[in-house]
């Protein structure tokens, strides 16, 4: 792409999001910050955490912008935005156990209604939910998860849209890049003569958009 503007074309308000990262590790920030300048709101977002409050998903948060949050990690240490908000009715929030999440997302891509998971059973959790029995043994019935549009960042990707991720952030990024439906990576290069089909961790087929940033990836 052109411009991290660009990248970002057609999310608008109302959109559901997949936002890559761990923490501080393979967060899209300039993605997500693209986002917050084009000014859409009610969004939908499926996010390990939800950022600091001037960076990334939090910026996003801060800002209003967040109809709804799916995540594991709502607060971080310094940041409480998403408590007071929850706590004035301004945001819906869906706490998802991590392993249950990680879940949820790959049988969104995999194409999938849905999982089994034991977490959660005969607590808040099951709130609500099916619960079955199998082979003795009580399980949730956990939806799949799935976006309008996956943001993710990568360390090098080449022209086919194949992608490599640096270390731990390979995280939530790879599993949410088949659950978007159009997938959007920030990485670090792009390489020009391609990536050798063995150290690819996402194929192209999955990405739909690349853009190349300076930023130092993690």
């Amino acid at each position: 792409m052109g411009s991290v503007s660009e990248a970002v074309t057609g999310i608008k308000d109302g959109s559901s999001l997949l936002i890559g990262g761990f923490g501080e590790a393979g967060t899209p920030n300039k993605l997500v910050e693209a986002v917050s300048e084009r000014g859409v709101k009610d969004l939908t977002v499926i996010s390990n955490n939800a950022g600091r409050d001037k960076a990334g998903l939090g910026m996003l948060i801060l800002h209003g912008q967040v109809r709804k949050l799916i995540c594991s990690y709502p607060t971080v240490p310094g940041s409480d935005r998403v408590k007071q908000l929850l706590e004035k009715g301004e945001i819906e929030l869906e706490l998802v156990p991590q392993g249950t999440l990680v879940e949820r997302i790959r049988a969104g891509g995999a194409g999938l209604g849905g999982i089994l998971t034991p977490t959660g059973v005969g607590t808040y959790f099951s709130e609500g939910k099916t619960t079955i029995s199998v082979h003795g043994r009580d399980y949730l019935v956990e939806s799949a998860l799935t976006a309008d549009f996956a943001l993710i960042k990568c360390q090098r990707a080449d022209r086919w849209g194949n992608l490599v991720y640096k270390g731990t952030a390979r995280n939530f990024n790879q599993i949410m890049a088949s659950a978007g439906s159009i997938t959007i990576a920030q990485c670090e290069r792009i390489e020009r003569e391609g990536i050798p089909p063995e150290v690819v961790h996402t194929p192209g087929i999955f990405v739909d958009r690349v853009i190349e940033m300076s930023e130092e990836p993690r």
